[in-house]
């Protein structure tokens, strides 16, 4: 099978994708690129899943043969490879992680020295080595391998540092969803040191329970324990902590739009860098109205958190996300941060004596639908009957939007219907996912 780069790295189950033999030509095939710029040193991290050391033997192989040295951070947050490939100044920052995936699937997901997601340019180089033979360097120039034990807790401190002096969580309780992933030691740690009660499940990794009935693909999880334990907010991770839902304390579910509408409404400059919002093409139609009524520009970037980062850097601007909780604070991260966008929320909330739900009173989202199918071949998307489909239910739907797409990282077929009813946008999404279904 030949290895190539999706919407966010290479992703794939272990046993017949994300291999080790797979992992030693990625390690090698990209040491040869870092080689050709000029750069010799990765640091890898990577989340909790039971592969991950295997997986990690393999890549610190390949980039130890083609003369690259290797620092190894352990188990750490996705955007705490990225916070460190910057600070460290290692040019490039590696991570073994399948997201919100279950454990038997894993991936790779690469930085560069901005500690932003690596451009397609060089993953077309990286895949042009893929395709050729191994040669190894003279045993002479072969890398070296260091363990880095300080990836932790430099990140909590920077963590912690992104929250103004004059904000202060001791008067809260927060109940913290891990996803038994990347997270479970460093984030809790986070807001503990920042003075909050917190009250931890999804903590206890055993290699295979990431993402397992828990973490920000299982809200109810977190929306339970928030109204059991009277807490107010509740924080839901996925396994590699780049994305994040947060639940009031009333049980309240807040996505990734009605985040980025509280990050926007809360800030008070709207001028230069600020002066526009990225979104994605998944993002509600009624947070877009939202958020120019507030005086923003607003922009949709493909679907995928690395679009939504190339979109604010082409634009100069601060502030972008996903439905889905993937939120970029420009001004603090180069990438999604799942930690770093619910500290801000909640440091916004406090700063304004507001609760969420007071904020979120100012817009209306479209009902929307989403839906994924199963496919053995996603070229199904282009199926004519499919597209006709497609047409006929676009020009039926007066205010709404209908998105068909092949998902990036899975066998999949993702639908999106926004309609003025719900009942309307669930029964075309039912139509397109019994055809696919037919035609599958």
């Amino acid at each position: 099978m030949s290895l190539k780069f999706g919407t966010d790295g290479i992703r794939g189950p272990v046993e017949t994708v994300i291999t080790p033999e797979a992992c030693l030509k990625i390690g090698h095939a990209t040491g040869l690129v870092m080689k050709e710029l000029g750069w010799n040193t990765v640091v890898i991290g990577k989340d909790t899943r039971i592969s991950g050391y295997m997986l990690e033997a393999a890549l610190q192989a390949g980039f130890i043969a083609a003369g690259v040295n290797v620092r190894l951070l352990g188990p750490i947050p996705t955007p705490g490879v990225a916070y460190l490939t910057k600070t460290l100044r290692n040019k490039f920052g590696l991570v073994i992680s399948a997201s919100h995936n279950d454990f038997l699937d894993n991936g790779i997901k690469i930085f560069n020295e901005d500690g932003e997601k690596i451009s397609r340019d060089i993953e077309k180089r990286i895949e042009r080595h893929l395709s050729k033979k191994m040669t190894l360097v003279e045993t002479s120039s072969i890398g070296k391998a260091y363990r880095f034990d300080e990836s932790g807790p430099r990140y909590i401190e920077f963590c912690k540092s992104t929250v103004p002096p004059e904000v202060n969580f001791s008067s809260l309780r927060i109940v913290l969803d891990c996803a038994n992933g990347a997270c479970y030691k460093v984030s809790p740690e986070v807001f503990e040191e920042l003075g909050a009660e917190v009250i931890s499940i999804g903590a206890e990794p055993d290699g295979y329970n990431i993402n397992q009935d828990c973490g920000s693909t299982h809200p109810e999880v977190i929306k339970k324990a928030v109204v059991d334990h009277r807490a107010d907010f509740g924080v839901s991770l996925d396994g590699d902590g780049d994305r994040v839902i947060i639940v009031d304390e009333k049980g309240n579910i807040l996505d990734g739009d009605d985040l980025l509408y509280i990050l926007a409404f809360a800030n008070p400059n709207r001028t230069g860098a600020w002066s526009g919002v990225v979104g994605t093409k998944m993002t509600n139609l009624g947070l877009e109205d939202a958020i120019t009524k507030l005086g923003y520009k607003f922009i949709r970037a493909d679907v995928g958190d690395k679009y939504v980062s190339d979109m604010l850097t082409k634009k100069g601007w601060m502030l972008g996300g996903e439905t889905s909780g993937h939120i970029i604070c420009k001004d603090l991260v180069s990438t999604g941060d799942g930690t770093i966008a619910a500290l801000k929320v909640i440091s916004s909330l406090l700063i304004l004596e507001k609760k969420p739900s007071e904020i979120l009173a100012n817009y209306t989202k479209i009902p929307q639908v989403n839906e994924a199918v199963n496919v053995k071949n996603k070229d199904i998307i282009n199926d004519t009957d499919l597209q006709s489909l497609i047409k006929e239910i676009e020009s039926d739907i007066t205010v709404g939007r209908v998105l068909v797409r092949p998902s990036g990282t899975e066998p999949k077929i993702r639908i999106m219907i926004e309609a003025p009813e719900k009942k309307v946008a669930e029964k075309y999404t039912k139509d397109i996912k019994d055809l696919i279904i037919n035609k599958s």
